[in-house]
């Protein structure tokens, strides 16, 4: 009774080995392939005129905000950059972001 108990423990043991073998060969064959078509894609560089810039706004903020974008997204068109003038604006975006702080004053304590 015992040893049959053993047997089946161990053929079950085998099924799960066998399985999870090829499940990560399977993710081993999806990286590989996904790594040589990313390679054999050459990365087209943005061309056009540049966004209007608002007053005040340093031409390093553009290339930096530009350069980000490309980065997370790829190629983009920037419609406008300026400074913000709302006040109310600010605080609320500024309330928000501190909402998710961690300790007494945010929420992140849950």
């Amino acid at each position: 009774m015992l040893t049959a108990a053993i047997i089946t423990s161990l053929k079950v043991y085998g099924i799960a080995i066998v399985i999870s073998l090829l499940v990560a060969v399977v993710i081993k064959l999806m990286v590989v392939l996904g790594t040589r078509a990313e390679k054999s894609r050459p990365v087209e560089m943005p061309t056009g005129t540049v966004c209007p810039v608002g007053p005040g706004v340093p031409d390093e903020d553009v290339a930096a905000l530009s350069a980000a974008i490309f980065a997370a997204m790829g190629p983009h068109r920037i419609l406008h950059i300026a400074p913000s003038s709302h006040g109310w604006a600010s605080e609320g975006r500024a309330a928000h972001h501190h909402s998710h702080l961690p300790g007494p004053a945010g929420r992140g304590g849950r």
